[in-house]
C-alpha cells in the first residue's frame, strides 16, 4: 500500500506540484518586476481591505437574514429560494462585467515543454479560488449554520447549501464560455429582466417556479447531484474549449476581403488635431473592443430612469441624481477617456519617435470626449419629462463633463498605462480588460466633486445655485483650458518612459 502511493505521488502528484510552483513562482516574478510595482501592491493592498469589509458584510447578513425574515413574518427558507433567481443573475452579471479571467502571458508558455492540459487546469483552477467564489461561502454558511441552529434538519441543511455552492461554481464555468460568446450572456440577461418586470408589475410572478425548484434541493437532499452532474459538465466543456484554443495563432484575425476608405474631409476644420481626430473615429469605427465603449455610452443614457423615474426609491436623491448626471452625459468620456493614450498602446513607441507635438495628440482626445458629450447632452433631452430641473441638472453635470472631468479623464490616463489589445476584444485565458481597479479609483474625484458642489449649493442657497455652480465650475474649465493642458503636456512628458516600459510588458 505504501509502495503504491511512493508510485503515484512520484509520477503523478509530484510533477503537478512542481509545475504549480513553476507557474506560481513566474507570476510572482511577473508582478515584482512590473513597470507599476509599487501602484499595483497599492492596489493590491486596497483591494484586500475592501474584501475583509465585504467579507463582513456577507458574514453579518449569513447570520441576520434568517431571523429579519421571520420578523416580517416571511417564511426563511421559502423566501431565500424565491428569490435566489434573481441573486444568481446579479452574480453572474458581476461575473461577466468584472471577474477576470486569470492573467497569464500565454504565449511564452506555450512555446515551453508544458502540457496543453496543465496550462489549462492551472488557469482554471485559479477560477474556483476567485473572490467572487470565495466571498459566497461567507454568507452560504453561517446562514446554514443558523438554520441548524433553529432545529431544521442537519442534512437537509447542509446538502440544501452545498448544491447553492455547486450552482455558484456552475455560473464560474458558464462565465468562462459565455465571455467569449456575449450574446448568450445578453439574451440570458435579457430573460432575467423581463421576469423582473413582470414581477415588478404584478403581471407574472414566476419566481414562485424558482422557489419550488431550489426548495426542492432541501426537501429531496439525493437531488444534489444535478448541480454536482452539470458542474463536471461544464468544467470538461471549459476545458475542451480552452484546450481547442490554446495556439498562437487561435486568435489571429482573418484576413479581410475588401477594403473600405472614409472620408473624414469635415474634420479638417480642426486644424493640426485632424489626424489624430479621424485616426480615433476610424479606430472606433473598425474595432469592437472600441466600438464597445459607445455602446456602453447609449446604455448609460437610461440609467438615470432608474432616479428620476423612481423606479428604485432608494435612488432617489441628490447624490445619486447628480451621479447619474455625471453618467448619462459622461458614458462616453467615462469610457474611452479612462484608456488614454492607452488605445494607442500597440503603436506608442512608434508615435513617441515622430515629430508629433504632444499638445496635439492631447488636444484630439479631447476634443473627441467632448464631441461625444454634447451628444449626448441632446440625446437626453428625453428627460425633459421628469421636469426641467431634471434635464437642467443634466446639462449642467454635461458643462461640468467637459470643464473638469474631461481634464480629470486625460490626468488619470497618464498613470493608468494599463495596454489594449485592439486585435481582440477578450484573450483566451487572458484579462478581458473590462474593468481597471486603478481607473476605478482615479475615476472617484469625477463624482464626488460635482456631488459635493450641488449638494453643498443645494444645501445653503438653493436648487438654481447649485445648478448654476455647476455650470459655472465647468465653463470656467473651458477659459483656463491653455493652462490646464500645459500641466497635463508637462505630466505626460514625465511619465513618458514608464508609459513605454509598461506598454512593452504583455501581462
Amino acid at each position: 500500500m505504501c509502495n503504491k502511493f511512493s508510485l503515484k505521488y512520484t509520477y503523478y502528484i509530484k510533477p503537478h506540484v512542481a509545475m504549480l510552483k513553476f507557474l506560481l513562482t513566474l507570476e510572482w516574478k511577473a508582478f515584482s518586476r512590473s513597470a507599476s510595482f509599487k501602484l499595483n501592491l497599492f492596489l493590491k493592498i486596497l483591494f484586500f481591505l475592501g474584501a475583509i469589509y465585504v467579507i463582513g458584510l456577507f458574514v453579518l447578513f449569513g447570520f441576520l437574514s434568517y431571523f429579519l425574515l421571520e420578523e416580517n413574518g416571511l417564511p426563511p427558507l421559502e423566501t431565500i429560494n424565491k428569490y435566489l433567481i434573481y441573486y444568481f443573475a446579479l452574480d453572474l452579471t458581476l461575473r461577466f462585467f468584472f471577474q477576470k479571467l486569470p492573467a497569464a502571458n500565454i504565449k511564452p508558455l506555450v512555446v515551453l515543454n508544458i502540457k496543453r492540459s496543465q496550462l489549462v487546469r492551472y488557469f482554471l483552477g485559479k477560477t474556483v479560488v476567485s473572490i467572487f467564489n470565495i466571498i459566497q461561502l461567507f454568507f452560504f454558511i453561517p446562514l446554514c449554520g443558523v438554520m441548524i441552529y433553529e432545529g431544521m434538519p442537519v442534512l437537509q441543511v447542509l446538502l440544501w447549501g452545498l448544491s447553492l455552492l455547486l450552482w455558484i461554481y456552475c455560473f464560474n464555468f458558464l462565465n468562462l464560455l459565455i465571455s467569449n460568446r456575449p450574446v448568450f450572456f445578453y439574451i440570458t440577461l435579457a430573460i432575467i429582466a423581463v421576469v423582473g418586470v413582470l414581477h415588478y408589475f404584478d403581471i407574472a410572478d414566476l419566481t414562485v417556479f424558482t422557489a419550488v425548484f431550489f426548495t426542492s434541493f432541501y426537501n429531496y437532499p439525493f437531488l444534489v447531484i444535478l448541480p454536482l452532474g452539470l458542474l463536471v459538465l461544464l468544467y470538461k466543456g471549459t476545458f475542451a474549449f480552452y484546450s481547442k484554443n490554446l495556439y498562437l495563432d487561435a486568435a489571429l484575425s482573418k484576413a479581410q476581403q475588401e477594403v473600405k476608405t472614409e472620408d473624414f474631409s469635415w474634420l479638417d476644420r480642426f486644424g493640426t488635431i485632424s489626424t489624430f481626430l479621424k485616426n480615433d473615429i476610424r479606430m472606433i469605427k473598425r474595432n469592437k473592443r472600441a466600438r464597445t465603449t459607445v455602446l456602453m455610452s447609449i446604455l448609460f443614457l437610461f440609467f438615470g430612469i432608474l432616479s428620476f423615474g423612481d423606479f428604485v426609491p432608494g435612488y432617489n436623491n441628490d447624490f445619486m441624481h447628480v451621479a447619474f448626471g455625471i453618467v448619462i452625459t459622461g458614458g462616453f468620456l467615462l469610457n474611452f477617456g479612462q484608456f488614454v493614450p492607452s488605445w494607442d498602446s500597440s503603436y506608442y513607441p512608434l508615435m513617441m519617435c515622430q515629430n508629433i507635438k504632444y499638445r496635439d495628440y492631447l488636444m484630439a482626445k479631447w476634443w473627441l470626449m467632448v464631441l461625444g458629450t454634447l451628444v449626448l447632452m441632446a440625446l437626453s433631452s428625453f428627460y425633459l419629462y421628469f421636469g426641467w430641473q431634471v434635464y437642467a441638472l443634466i446639462l449642467a453635470t454635461g458643462v461640468f463633463n467637459i470643464g473638469v472631468n474631461g481634464y480629470l479623464v486625460l490626468w488619470g490616463g497618464a498613470y493608468i498605462k494599463t495596454p489594449v489589445d485592439l486585435e481582440k476584444n477578450k484573450n483566451v485565458l487572458g484579462e478581458k480588460q473590462a474593468f481597471n481597479l486603478k481607473a476605478l479609483l482615479i475615476s472617484m474625484p469625477k463624482i464626488f466633486i460635482p456631488v459635493l458642489i450641488y449638494i453643498g449649493f443645494k444645501t445653503f442657497w438653493s436648487i438654481e445655485a447649485a445648478l448654476v455652480a455647476l455650470t459655472v465650475i465647468g465653463a470656467s474649465g473651458l477659459v483656463f483650458r491653455n493652462r490646464v493642458f500645459d500641466k497635463i503636456e508637462v505630466l505626460y512628458k514625465s511619465e513618458k518612459y514608464e508609459a513605454l516600459k509598461a506598454y512593452k510588458q504583455k501581462n
